[in-house]
């Protein structure tokens, strides 16, 4: 089950103590939008969890939020120049190619995300184009385990699809829609970091039906809807007035990604179980006096609303972390952010209004709560960056 999103505040101040731009609305485990071949090289979050075992998953998420953060402030471009790029490249440098490529992502976006494609056609045509390129190969990594095929994907496909993904960093791309996202890397300063860890997160499908604790969950969160956030704020922008820190936004972004999934998570609850998988943490479960067995059941009872809604309440503190930094998004990117936020946070509402019922109901946002929520974001949006956040200044 997947979510994405954009945005969060340094672990030392709300993300450790909880313990965010585009969100699955479909059924199943995943759908925002597939070990390393050269796991060491990479140093993924997971190898480091390897390395010091006693680091929590917010710990090491973190890592990757600086180091995203500091692209954006050194405007680092890790793509070669264009003049050494190898004949196979063409692609890249055939515009009318390239912009064919564009299009055909748009026209999946479309298909495949409606609101979210609207949303998108708020920003500007190159913003829009990146996005659109960014969300294609989420889309795709997401099918590998979760499409028609996913019964046949194996751990060596996902090496292959990472090792197709370094090509497409190295301006190698394999098809039109690699190029596009090769182009949009070449243009906006994201990492690979993130990309490989949503490929990680597609192994951790393969391999894991059960997390022990929230500290677990978190991390697979991260891996497969957190990182849709640090892939994206570079292409959003931050406004050049606000006085935040680089990394608080990047942490919005994250927190948003970790509230979506999270409330994938609840939404699915049944449809997940019936897949023999239970996205919950199991010493939560325990201290609540609930079992494996009573999931299975899928039975109400005032223990399950019980912690249900202490579920619910984690989730909705991530909202209110990924929304701190929303406004701190450039002026073309608030609205439709704040709309997908707004939006997708009602699913929570929704949720409760079926008595907590998630096994047999599924809990979703009507197109009359979703009209109504685009002014109010667009409101929200104008506002601009805050005031209360000058004491994070910026580096």
């Amino acid at each position: 089950m997947s979510g994405a999103v954009l945005w969060v505040v340094s672990p030392k101040e709300n993300i450790t103590s909880v313990v965010r731009f585009f969100g699955r609305n479909g059924g199943g485990r995943r759908n925002m939008f597939g070990s390393c071949l050269n796991f060491s090289s990479g140093l993924s979050v997971s190898s480091s969890a390897v390395a010091n075992p006693a680091r929590s998953s917010e710990e090491m998420v973190y890592e990757v939020v600086l180091k995203q953060a500091s692209l954006v402030r050194e405007q680092t471009m890790r793509r070669k120049a264009l003049d050494l790029r190898s004949p196979k490249d063409d692609i890249l440098m055939d515009g009318n190619l390239l912009n064919e490529a564009y299009e055909r992502c748009g026209e999946v976006c479309a298909e495949y995300a409606k609101t979210f494609y609207l949303g998108t056609l708020l920003m500007t045509p190159e913003r829009q184009k990146a996005i659109w390129a960014i969300y294609v190969w989420c889309r795709r990594t997401d099918e590998l385990v979760d499409g028609p095929n996913a019964s046949h994907i194996t751990p060596k496909a996902l090496d292959r699809w990472e090792q197709r993904l370094i090509d497409l960093f190295d301006d190698r791309p394999y098809d039109m829609y690699d190029a596009a996202l090769s182009d949009t890397v070449s243009k906006y300063p994201v990492d690979i970091q993130p990309f490989k860890d949503m490929i990680e997160g597609m192994r951790m499908d393969l391999k894991k039906s059960r997390y022990k604790n929230f500290d677990e969950l978190y991390l697979y969160c991260y891996y497969v809807a957190g990182t849709v956030g640090l892939m994206s704020v570079p292409v959003m922008g931050i406004a050049p007035e606000s006085k935040v820190s680089t990394e608080s936004v990047y942490n919005s972004a994250l927190a948003l990604g970790i509230a979506n999934q999270l409330t994938n998570i609840l939404r699915d609850v049944g449809e997940d179980a019936r897949r023999g998988r239970i996205y919950l943490p199991q010493d939560e479960l325990a201290r609540a006096g609930l079992s494996e067995d009573d999931i299975f059941r899928g039975q109400v009872t005032d223990k399950w609303r019980n912690f249900m809604k202490s579920q619910i309440k984690r989730a909705r503190m991530f909202f209110d972390e990924a929304e701190k930094g929303v406004a701190e998004l450039s002026s073309a990117s608030r609205w439709p952010v704040w709309a997908s936020l707004l939006i997708y946070r009602q699913i929570l509402d929704s949720i409760e209004a079926n008595d907590y019922n998630n096994f047999t109901k599924r809990a979703y946002v009507g197109k009359a709560k979703k009209l109504v929520s685009l002014p109010v974001a667009y409101g929200r949006a104008l506002l601009g960056p805050s005031s209360k956040s000058a004491r994070l200044v910026r580096r």
